[in-house]
């Protein structure tokens, strides 16, 4: 039905099997918030183009992600049950997401962390994310909190600057046999492996990006070695999220990462943003997010990226003159 103008139940959309349903809950989103969301409909205005005449996912318009500096993106009627926001140098404008629904938001993380990692209850999950602790508004902080909060390992925390408490644990957890999973901002795992080196093959060591000028950026390649090395793991696993989006796509190795199946990667011409190209060509990433139903489902972030056939993407790089982020920027 286009321009339904009550609220749309999330529900369905978790359970998305195809691109058939895919294309059917992008179509109804699109419809609802280009009526609702009065920050894209007069986007989509601006732009010329006629909602009724959209037909596909492949159609639809993507809301250039440095809208959420400058407006509120919030579907009318919907109030602002929490609000994250971007981390930033000082001097730079801040985005911020405006969550009416922060369940829609829960059941997003929970479903797609299970999807890839099993049940959060047979975990042990440590967390070493000091800048995002040391500010607030951080929409990582709230998952991984949440994430927390059901770990039934008595082990699973927070460890902000104490490292040789986390390598001690990390050792115990080895000796045990417990499934362990490092969540990290990069610097801070770097600052880590310089100091300790452990051989635990079977931990997951997750990187969620960002240098912050804390270091100097490392290749993925250069970057993902020293972590190698210093935790004895074959493969580091990446977080691509941010503070715009209410999904994440996470890579289990090689800088590829894989959307849940609300989520999707699209990516549009570098000179012309309305286009879209094929995969194995690079190209400015557009995301859809379906859990995003109160604020914008289609957004074109500032990253580089290129799509393989199987759906799969990595993160290139980014845009000249673009901010820094919080999300992976690493450049290949």
């Amino acid at each position: 039905m286009y321009f339904c103008s009550v609220n749309i139940n999330p529900e369905p959309f978790f359970s998305i099997k195809d691109d058939r349903a895919f294309e059917q809950a992008a179509l109804s989103i699109f419809y609802y918030q280009a009526k609702n969301c009065q920050v894209y409909r007069d986007f989509i205005h601006h732009l010329g183009i006629i909602p009724t005449e959209i037909t596909s996912y492949l159609q639809i318009p993507f809301l250039p992600i440095s809208f959420f500096k400058s407006h509120d993106v919030l579907s009318l009627g919907q109030t602002a049950a929490i609000t994250f926001s971007s981390s930033g140098t000082t001097g730079q404008t801040q985005s911020k997401h405006l969550v009416a629904d922060v369940k829609i938001y829960e059941q997003s993380f929970n479903l797609a962390f299970e999807l890839f990692y099993g049940s959060i209850q047979d975990t042990c999950l440590l967390a070493l994310l000091p800048s995002y602790l040391e500010r607030k508004g951080s929409s990582l902080i709230y998952m991984v909190d949440s994430l927390l909060s059901q770990s039934k390992h008595p082990q699973s925390g927070y460890f902000l600057h104490d490292l040789a408490t986390l390598c001690q644990t990390l050792n115990s957890l080895k000796a045990n046999g417990t499934k362990t999973i490092l969540i990290g901002v990069t610097y801070a795992l770097l600052d880590f492996v310089e100091q300790f080196k452990l051989d635990f093959p079977d931990l997951i060591v997750m990187e969620t990006g960002g240098m912050k000028g804390k270091r100097k950026e490392l290749v993925r390649e250069e970057l993902h070695q020293l972590l190698c090395d210093g935790f004895g793991v074959t493969k580091i696993h990446s977080e691509y999220g941010m503070t715009e989006l209410l999904s994440q796509a996470y890579s289990s190795g090689e800088g590829v990462f894989n959307c849940p199946p609300w989520m999707k990667i699209l990516l549009r011409d570098t000179y012309d943003p309305l286009t879209l190209v094929a995969s194995k060509k690079t190209g400015g990433i557009n995301v859809i997010d379906l859990a995003n139903i109160n604020s914008c489902s289609f957004i074109a972030t500032q990253d580089l990226g290129k799509i393989h056939p199987n759906g799969s993407f990595e993160v290139l790089g980014r845009f000249d003159n673009a901010d820094i982020r919080g999300c992976n920027l690493l450049v290949q």
